[in-house]
């Protein structure tokens, strides 16, 4: 690599002068255009500018070049010879680069991969006004700018290509490469460890655990299903919409809230003695509008972007469960890409997780404001009574998964 590096500094500096005696196309002429579509093109586009460049230096009229490879002025230049070493310069040059395995050019002192160009789909369930979108459009302008436009983000919002269970499915497929969504517990409910009831109080808490090798931990299980989670976005934590006050787990007997496809979430909410009904959130504000569910339960970003203060009357700071969004790709995807494409979707999709989180603790009291002004009233009930009702869905957890990763988190919480 250091050779060719060294080989691409020559060329970039390297600017011969204009044949004596003209023609209407010389060495230098030639040349010059050959660097410029090395430096703007890969070698397979420049080697034609090798096999085409003609022999001036064979030209009757050609006689004295100045030039890097010239001994003083005056000194004829064996014609044929000079050719011939420009000539195994280039050659060299390309031969290096194809044995390294990547084309590289000097650009702001690093250096970048072109590679055929690589398609990620990318799809999630929430409406272009959401964070969530604003977030996945900031991975794509990271991962496409990262890599100089050889990978390309396609982004499908608003369960466009199915609801988000289906859009999972995709991915285990291949069918689509990416997703962002909270629907992976039909495959391994391990991953949901971080949605038991009243388990974190701060979302620098629950970052801290995530990001870790918990976080990790509990989403090795799903490779097997072809999924590898890179980050968590954020969701947030949740709070039930309803149009009657929820100031007590008694204000909930019966009701019929629309939970999503989580064993946790409809655990917590039976326990708690409502009726949970779970379906695709694109769903959920027909079902309000209409009276299919009474209630629902989302955190303030999706239930701001949803204009959900259209259809219900109270905002119920209840906070009985966070909720990350891991976004993952499919592993077949990922194995197709080279360990530098690899790099470029990993850490972009860790830098879109924390630009993500920003965004909802930066915007989440302005969006609570503008749901009262809507309309909406906010209840504050004491939590002290839901946290001791939803007690035994953790044991429910710790029986059917071991303990182990449930200490570990309230371990980590309380350091």
């Amino acid at each position: 690599m250091v050779e060719v590096v060294v080989l691409l500094k020559v060329l970039i500096k390297l600017d011969l002068p204009p044949t004596p005696n003209g023609g209407s196309r010389s060495l230098s002429t030639s040349f010059n255009k050959a660097k410029q579509s090395f430096l703007s093109k890969s070698a397979l586009d420049w080697l034609p500018w090798i096999k085409t460049m003609p022999d001036f230096l064979i030209a009757k009229n050609v006689n004295v070049i100045k030039s890097p490879f010239t001994t003083p002025k005056n000194h004829l230049l064996n014609r044929r010879g000079e050719m011939k070493t420009l000539r195994h310069l280039v050659t060299s040059l390309v031969i290096l680069l194809g044995a390294s395995v990547m084309i590289v050019f000097i650009s702001g002192g690093q250096v970048v991969e072109p590679a055929d160009e690589t398609i990620i789909r990318f799809g999630h369930g929430s409406e272009e006004s959401n964070e969530r979108h604003l977030a996945v459009l900031h991975f794509k302008e990271l991962v496409e700018n990262k890599s100089n436009g050889n990978i390309q983000v396609q982004v499908y919002p608003n369960e466009q290509l199915g609801s988000e269970a289906e859009m999972i499915e995709s991915v285990t497929l291949n069918d689509l490469q990416m997703v962002a969504s909270s629907a992976f517990s039909q495959y391994d409910q391990r991953i949901s460890v971080f949605e038991l009831p009243y388990l974190f109080s701060s979302y620098e808490e629950a970052w801290n655990v995530l990001d870790g090798k918990i976080g990790e931990k509990a989403a090795e299980p799903l490779l097997e299903n072809n999924l590898r989670i890179l980050s968590y976005f954020e969701n947030g934590f949740r709070h039930v919409t309803s149009n009657q006050p929820i100031e007590s787990p008694n204000d909930l007997n019966g009701l019929k809230i629309r939970t999503p496809e989580s064993p946790l979430s409809l655990g917590t909410f039976k326990t708690l003695g409502a009726n949970p009904t779970p379906m695709a959130f694109g769903e959920l504000y027909t079902a309000l509008q209409q009276g299919t569910v009474d209630a629902q339960e989302n955190p303030v970003a999706n239930i701001h972007s949803s204009k959900f203060q259209e259809v219900q009357k109270y905002l119920n700071f209840t906070g009985h469960q966070y909720m990350p969004l891991p976004v993952a790709v499919s592993e077949d995807f990922w194995q197709s890409l080279s360990p530098y494409s690899q790099n470029i979707v990993k850490d972009s999709a860790q830098e879109a997780a924390q630009y993500h989180r920003d965004l909802i603790v930066k915007n989440e009291d302005k969006m609570v404001k503008e749901l009262q002004e809507d309309g909406m009233k906010v209840i504050e009930p004491d939590t002290e009574q839901f946290e001791k009702d939803t007690e035994m869905v953790y044991e429910h957890f710790k029986n059917e998964f071991g303990d182990e990763m449930v200490e570990e988190i309230l371990q980590q919480v309380k350091e």
